[in-house]
């Protein structure tokens, strides 16, 4: 990896970690347009997901304190906010699913997964669930346990590149009757645990990667500050816009792919 490929990939997982287009499928594109080799790919993707996971802690910070304080407030059995409970509880349970079935799928997001008709083929039905999600969503209901869970297991679905996290949790809020602000809010507050857990389990391989060590440190400065810019772009597009122009990015960009493979 030279010093314009970490760039790259810093660039890359900044814009679509958070946009719904796929970061880990972008990157799984970009090191094969680049030649990049794809061993311990895996590993550096998950640190730049600490970076973007880092960005989202410091954007959120706030909302994450009251969490946190919310948290303690419970197991010290003192009163709580009810809406700050419902949304501990959602975050709790929605990131169950993931973690489960990350450890369980390890070693095919690491072989199987990475491959670039497998990307465009989950670029055009993350594509299908967004813009369905879009229109059948009342977003007239709150968050609490039950849809976080739910939406949890919408997450699943991003550990096969091309899909998306923040598409398949977006779609999941909409699904279950959250408004597109309120569902994008909870798919970067659920992102936390998961982008933190993988980045820090994989931190520690990453001295056996080949062509490591501060590339890697630039591409992720370079994506958490570049994250930090996609995460508050999306939150204010989404107050007066669809998401049709994420879905049309996608469908082009899967029909791109195909046509160069086949």
């Amino acid at each position: 990896m030279s010093l314009l490929d970490a760039v790259v990939l810093g660039l890359v997982q900044g814009i679509t970690e958070f946009l719904p287009i796929s970061s880990s499928g972008h990157l799984v594109l970009m090191r094969e347009w680049l030649g990049i080799s794809q061993v311990g790919a895996l590993t550096v993707d998950a640190v730049l997901q600490l970076a973007t996971a880092c960005a989202v802690l410091l954007y959120f910070r706030k909302d994450i304190t009251r969490v946190v304080a919310t948290f303690f407030q419970w197991v010290s059995r003192k009163p709580l906010d009810e809406n700050e409970k419902k949304l501990l509880v959602a975050l709790m349970l929605g990131t169950i699913p993931a973690v489960l079935a990350g450890m369980l799928l390890e070693d095919l997001m690491e072989t199987t997964f990475r491959n670039p008709m497998l990307v465009a083929l989950t670029l055009i039905i993350g594509s299908i669930v967004l813009f369905i999600a879009e229109r059948v969503g009342k977003g007239d209901k709150g968050i609490h346990g039950r849809k976080g869970l739910g939406i949890g297991l919408f997450q699943v679905l991003a550990l096969v590149p091309g899909f998306s996290r923040s598409g398949a949790t977006i779609s999941g809020g909409l699904f279950l009757g959250l408004s597109k602000v309120e569902a994008t809010r909870f798919s970067f507050l659920l992102s936390i645990p998961i982008l933190l857990g993988s980045g820090l389990k994989k931190l520690t391989e990453i001295g056996s990667v080949p062509g490591s060590g501060y590339l890697v440190a630039i591409s992720a400065i370079i994506a958490f500050i570049v994250g930090l810019i996609a995460i508050d772009f999306l939150l204010k597009y989404v107050k007066n816009h669809s998401f049709n122009i994420f879905i049309i990015y996608r469908l082009i960009l899967a029909a791109v792919i195909i046509f160069i493979l086949l």
